[in-house]
């Protein structure tokens, strides 16, 4: 698979099937993205993957959490508003995502169980934390959205699946209990892994893409 089919096939997928990675098909993905550029050469990243009982006690804290109404938490946080445009997409998002399972908009114990998902780590046999010292800026940031990239695009590779999903790090304070990732870290991002369960209904529905004319401004040509 080249750069470009990778590309085109890779989505978020929400239903893992339960069958584990190997370690060394891990780490080899690690060892991929690793080559991601960063400014200067910073490499800001640190990278947890966590597997078996460890992400089994994360996965039960996180949902006994969430059915309590316990508001996430993140270390970097969240924006109050998106621009109208922006907005609108998120809004798009979630109505064909809905649309596809064919839930109601006013059947919120149905929406409930979807978000719940989210706190069960979509139910995949690992997950990776990024996280970056606390000391550095949004510039790396932009580092780790990088290496992010490259880690899916490399883990489609090998026929995996992923998601990014930030609702994957609402309760840090959880995370570092349970995998001891200390203080002067941010526990930025999270992203699934594993073999998806291509059959499920979650994964059935695929976002649309803007027009590159919408966007692109080719300059001197």
């Amino acid at each position: 698979m080249n750069v470009l089919e990778a590309l085109e096939a890779r989505r978020s997928i929400r239903v893992y099937k339960p069958t584990p990675v190997a370690p060394e098909v891990i780490k080899s993905i690690i060892e991929a993205a690793n080559r991601t550029p960063s400014w200067a050469n910073t490499q800001p990243w640190e990278v947890y993957v966590v597997s078996g009982t460890p992400l089994e006690n994360l996965r039960k804290r996180y949902l006994e959490s969430f059915r309590k109404g316990i508001e996430p938490n993140f270390d970097i946080p969240a924006p109050k508003s998106w621009p109208a445009a922006h907005d609108e997409r998120i809004n798009q998002l979630g109505a064909g995502r809905f649309a596809t399972l064919g839930i109601e908009r006013d059947d919120k114990e149905a929406r409930r169980k979807v978000t719940e998902m989210n706190f069960n780590f979509f139910g995949a046999p690992h997950v990776i934390f990024l996280c970056m010292d606390r000391d550095l800026s949004h510039w790396s940031l932009f580092d780790l959205g990088s290496f992010s990239m490259s880690l899916m695009l490399a883990a489609q590779h090998h026929g995996l699946s992923t998601i990014p999903a930030v609702m994957l790090v609402a309760y840090p304070d959880i995370i570092r209990e349970e995998i001891d990732i200390p203080q002067n870290l941010s526990i930025v991002f999270g992203l699934a892994l594993g073999y998806g369960d291509l059959d499920s209904i979650h994964n059935q529905y695929r976002t649309p893409r803007r027009n590159v004319d919408e966007f692109l401004k080719m300059v001197g040509m």
